[in-house]
């Protein structure tokens, strides 16, 4: 028999979703040739979404331009930024290779010279770097929200996989799967600037359902399959996030227009 979801699960979420919402940190950009970043960065955003003046310390996350080796300057507000708990990503300018200290190789990003800053390069090791903080970012700056929620998407599809297959229990997996799915459409919501309120939880909810069916089909072949069932089941779980991610990428986005048109 399969676990029960409680409602109060469901608002927890809601509520986190909306507080994450009320982080109005800005992306910060400095270093060289940060001031014409930051206006990329900022092309169709809202106002303070990204600045290359500010403090680090309240900062969401710090894209530091690096033209080189790092130098003195450099390498102080990569450790003021690490002191601070603030994600980093570094845009180096030179063709040659330096390691970059408190930055992670991952996330630094190669410019090559006369190409222009790789503004969606630097927007998908943003949101990867962030995870599920990127979302109140994401509604500031439309050009980090498809990298974004590809993110998010992803990331909680991989979750309910391996949570799919790693559960034998009939039924026993239902409320995490389900509340993974429910998180993953509000931080899409977030993402894109919108706030679910009671009126709007039926619709997410509604959303969410669809994939009910995916693990009704699992749990039937999980008996039919006995020595491949695991790896099935775990497949539709991820597969059915996807498709409820991607459903509701979409909604928010026609949401999102709607909102914006005059």
């Amino acid at each position: 028999m399969a676990a029960k979801l409680h409602p109060l699960a469901i608002w927890g979420l809601v509520k986190e979703a909306r507080t994450a919402l009320e982080d109005d940190r800005p992306l910060l950009v400095t270093g060289a040739l940060a001031e014409t970043l930051e206006q990329e960065l900022a092309r169709g955003g809202s106002r303070g979404g990204v600045t290359s003046h500010g403090s680090v310390e309240h900062s969401a996350a710090l894209v530091r331009v690096l033209a080189g080796k790092p130098s003195e300057e450099d390498e102080h507000a990569l450790r003021a930024a690490n002191r601070a708990g603030v994600p980093v990503v570094a845009v180096q300018t030179d063709t040659a290779v330096f390691d970059v200290p408190y930055v992670l190789a991952t996330d630094v990003v190669a410019c090559r010279p006369g190409s222009g800053f790789p503004v969606e390069e630097i927007a998908r090791v943003l949101a990867a770097r962030l995870g599920e903080s990127a979302t109140p970012l994401a509604a500031r700056l439309p050009v980090l929200r498809d990298p974004v929620c590809d993110a998010l998407i992803e990331s909680f599809s991989r979750k309910n996989g391996i949570l799919g297959a790693a559960v034998f229990v009939p039924g026993a997996d239902f409320p995490v799967l389900t509340l993974n799915q429910v998180r993953l459409v509000l931080r899409l919501a977030s993402a894109h600037g919108i706030e679910i309120d009671q009126q709007q939880l039926p619709e997410v909810l509604g959303t969410v359902a669809t994939g009910f069916g995916l693990r009704a089909v699992a749990r039937q072949f999980l008996g039919a399959v006995p020595i491949a069932g695991w790896l099935l089941k775990g497949g539709v779980a991820y597969a059915g996030t996807r498709a409820v991610g991607e459903a509701a990428r979409r909604y928010f986005a026609a949401a999102a227009d709607e909102i914006d048109r005059p």
